[in-house]
C-alpha cells in the first residue's frame, strides 16, 4: 500500500511551509495568504490525494476525533474568528481536529456522513430563523447579553431614544434581525425607545440614511450599531453631514476589532471574549467540564464616540 501523503509532502510540493499549508487547508481565519499560494496548496493536496490526519484517523478507527463547526451564513468578523481560533486550539490540545463547514461548502448532512464527527457545533441553528435567542446563554452570557450591554451603556449616559443600525446586507439579515429584537427588549427594560436604522453599504446611500435619521428623528441622541464596521460607516456619513459624535449623536460599536477612521481617536464599542467561548465550546464537545466562566464575558471599551 502506498504511503499516505503528509502535510509536509503537500507543503514541499506547493513550495510553502507546513504552517502555511495547514492554514490554507484548514481555511484558518485571519490569515492573509495570496490566492495564488492557496491555489498551489490545494492543487498539491489534490495531486497527492492528501487527507488531513484527523479525518484519516477517524475513518480508520470508525470513531471520529473531528469536531465539525457549521458557521452557516453567519458573517465573518472578529468574534467568529476568535471563537474559531479558541475552539481549534483547545481541540488540538486534546488530540482532536476542527473542521469548519461554511454555508457555501456543500451539503452539511453529506459532510457529517463522510466525516462522522465526534460533535457538531451548529451556529446556523443557534442563530437561525427559529432561534429563541436564549440557547447560547441568552440574557446571561449570550448574544442578547452582549447587545444589552450596548443599550445599557447608552441609557446610563442618559439617552432615552436610541437608533439601532443594522446593515442592508442579505447575508447578515437573520443575525441583524435577532440583534434588533434583543436591542428593542433591552431598551424597553431601560425605559428607552428604539428606532431601527437600515444603513446601506453604498457611501452616498448611507449618508442619505444618516441625514434622514437626524432630520426625521430629532429626539434620537444615540445609535447602537450592529458591528464596528457599521459604526464607522455611520460616523463617516455623519462627518459628511457636518455632524460629529458624541456631540450630535453618540455612537457605540460592537464586536470590537476595527481600526478607527483617521479623524477618530477611539471608537466606543463592546468587546467580546470570543476566544473563551470557543474554548468552552471545545470542552463541551469533548464532554469535559470547562470550569467556572470568567467574568465579564464582554465589556464596553470606552472611546470618544459615546
Amino acid at each position: 500500500m502506498p504511503k499516505r501523503a503528509t502535510l509536509r509532502d503537500v507543503a514541499a510540493a506547493a513550495g510553502v511551509s507546513p504552517t502555511t499549508a495547514s492554514f490554507v487547508l484548514n481555511d484558518t481565519p485571519g490569515q492573509t495568504i495570496p490566492e495564488a499560494t492557496r491555489s498551489r496548496v490545494h492543487a498539491a493536496a489534490a495531486e497527492l490525494a492528501y487527507v488531513p490526519h484527523g479525518v484519516a484517523r477517524a475513518l480508520r478507527e470508525g470513531s471520529s476525533r473531528v469536531v465539525l463547526l457549521d458557521t452557516a451564513d453567519i458573517p465573518h468578523g472578529p468574534s467568529l474568528e476568535a471563537f474559531t481560533a479558541g475552539l481549534s486550539s483547545t481541540l488540538a490540545e486534546h488530540g482532536h481536529t476542527l473542521l469548519v463547514h461554511p454555508a457555501a461548502g456543500g451539503d452539511l448532512a453529506r459532510t457529517i456522513a463522510d466525516v462522522r464527527p465526534r460533535a457538531v457545533i451548529d451556529l446556523g441553528t443557534l442563530y437561525g430563523p427559529d432561534a429563541t435567542g436564549t440557547a447560547d446563554g441568552g440574557w446571561s452570557t449570550g448574544l442578547a447579553a452582549h447587545t444589552s450591554r450596548q443599550i445599557e451603556h447608552l441609557a446610563t449616559l442618559g439617552h432615552r431614544v436610541i437608533a439601532f443600525a443594522i446593515p442592508e446586507d442579505p447575508k447578515a439579515h437573520r443575525l441583524a434581525e435577532l440583534r434588533l429584537r434583543h436591542a428593542a427588549e433591552a431598551a424597553e427594560a431601560q425605559g428607552a425607545r428604539l428606532v431601527p436604522l437600515a444603513l446601506p453599504s453604498d457611501d452616498d446611500q448611507a449618508r442619505a440614511a444618516a441625514a434622514a435619521l437626524l432630520r426625521d428623528h430629532p429626539d434620537v441622541t444615540a445609535a447602537a450599531c450592529y458591528d464596528d464596521t457599521l459604526a464607522l460607516r455611520l460616523l463617516v456619513a455623519m462627518h459628511h453631514e457636518g455632524r460629529s459624535a458624541p456631540d450630535d449623536l453618540a455612537v457605540i460599536g460592537f464586536d470590537g476589532g476595527q481600526a478607527p477612521a483617521p479623524w477618530l481617536t477611539r471608537l466606543t464599542t463592546v468587546t467580546i471574549d470570543a476566544t473563551e467561548y470557543g474554548r468552552r465550546a471545545a470542552f463541551a464537545a469533548l464532554g469535559i467540564d470547562p470550569g467556572p466562566r470568567p467574568s465579564p464575558v464582554s465589556q464596553v471599551t470606552d472611546g470618544d464616540t459615546a
